[in-house]
């Protein structure tokens, strides 16, 4: 009975110390406008949170979303989804690291030195 008890005392301090959820916020501003040419939407939160989207009848969607990171910083991202995908932009997105100057120049020489035709052999 002692471990039972005590389990749930374990259980309870755990729970009364758990980081308070941000997830509770009221919606400063909502705009939908739906046509038939296109949409137009836009969302604003009290913790932070944004979002705005505009589309037209050709599926053609252009918008940004954004929030306060934990760390206090303001994320924000640029986007637009056509015919190419989903392309999204800003500093938060993560690149590429630069192709080595090595790899740079093979790739340079591959270019330059095309292939030499293959003849086919006839036995």
């Amino acid at each position: 009975m002692f471990k039972f008890v005590m389990i749930l005392a374990v259980v309870g301090v755990a729970t009364a110390l758990a980081p308070v959820s941000r997830s509770d916020a009221d919606v400063i501003s909502r705009s939908d406008d739906v046509r038939a040419d296109g949409f137009d939407t836009s969302l604003q939160t009290s913790n932070g949170i944004q979002q705005a989207a505009s589309g037209d009848v050709h599926g053609n969607i252009h918008g940004n979303f954004g929030w306060i990171s934990p760390e206090g910083e303001h994320v924000d991202i640029k986007y637009v989804a056509d015919e190419n995908g989903y392309q999204p932009s800003g500093a938060w997105i993560p690149t590429p690291p630069p192709i080595p100057e090595a790899i740079a120049r093979a790739l340079a020489w591959l270019q330059s030195h095309p292939p030499a035709p293959e003849h086919p052999r006839l036995h």
